[in-house]
């Protein structure tokens, strides 16, 4: 399937791994142009050289939870020319009990989860919108419509995400530009394989027991038994980002596995 990608420039936030790089790499093997972004300059120009052989990459530095870099990945993103798609992938999570969640910790989390998306929104779709051509692609999670204990503060903002996305898909209203959120189930990637692996140390295992039983006793409800693969999120994000996807928008789209029991 040809999706129509061929010289589209492309930020995909949070790109120096997980998720975010196995979409770099999707993009670019579409001839999409790719933008990394993290904040570690060092990361950046990591990924941009194992990347470089697939296509057009460029690699800018900032941390996006912040107003003032965000403003400068902006100018920056700007002098390269019309952003076309915008990936919205940045985010955070900790374990921790509700109660112990400080109001400094909340604030965090609407920072980078939330308003990282907003800013950029706000900076590129006007843009689209008037251009009659883009797309907006944020990044929830399907802890934002199935919360976890363990993780109220993640999944709050990972619902604001979903609302955000519809609410940006309104304003875009009769044009050609899609607002859509994509929500990951447990997806494996590289700095959670670690931790399962040690996971599975700790308890006695090897890993592909700890894996059934994980998903035996803590995710019966998913169908695949199994964590995503990142390749799988990113082939969902860049479906969504494509030609083929224009009458798709102000959705949310699970790649979770089936883990929501619910057909809406």
């Amino acid at each position: 399937m040809k999706l129509n990608l061929t010289d589209k420039l492309v930020l995909v936030t949070g790109s120096t791994a997980g998720i975010g790089k196995a979409a770099a790499v999707s993009f670019l093997n579409e001839g999409a142009r790719v933008i990394i972004n993290g904040r570690s300059k060092k990361n950046v120009d990591s990924a941009v050289a194992e990347l470089s052989s697939l296509g057009t990459v460029y690699g800018i530095a900032a941390d996006v939870s912040k107003k003032d870099e965000t403003d400068s990945l902006i100018a920056q993103i700007k002098e390269l020319g019309d952003l076309d798609i915008l990936v919205n992938n940045t985010g955070v999570f900790t374990v921790k009990p509700f109660e112990e969640v400080t109001d400094e910790e909340w604030l965090d989390y609407y920072q980078i989860n939330v308003m990282s998306a907003v800013r950029l929104s706000r900076a590129f779709l006007p843009d689209m919108i008037k251009r009659n051509e883009g797309r907006i692609i944020n990044l929830a999670s399907e802890a934002g419509i199935k919360p976890y204990p363990e993780l109220v503060p993640y999944g709050v903002s990972k619902t604001a995400l979903i609302t955000l996305s519809r609410g940006l898909a309104e304003v875009a209203k009769g044009t050609n530009v899609t607002v859509n959120s994509v929500l990951p189930g447990p997806t494996w990637t590289e700095g959670f394989g670690t931790f399962i692996n040690d996971m599975a140390a700790e308890n006695g295992m090897d890993l592909k027991t700890y894996i059934k039983e994980y998903f035996k006793n803590d995710q019966p409800t998913s169908l695949i038994q199994r964590y995503a693969t990142v390749e799988e999120v990113a082939d969902t994000i860049v479906f969504l980002a494509s030609s083929k996807a224009s009458a798709i928008t102000g959705t949310a789209q699970r790649v979770e596995g089936g883990i929501i029991q619910s057909i809406l």
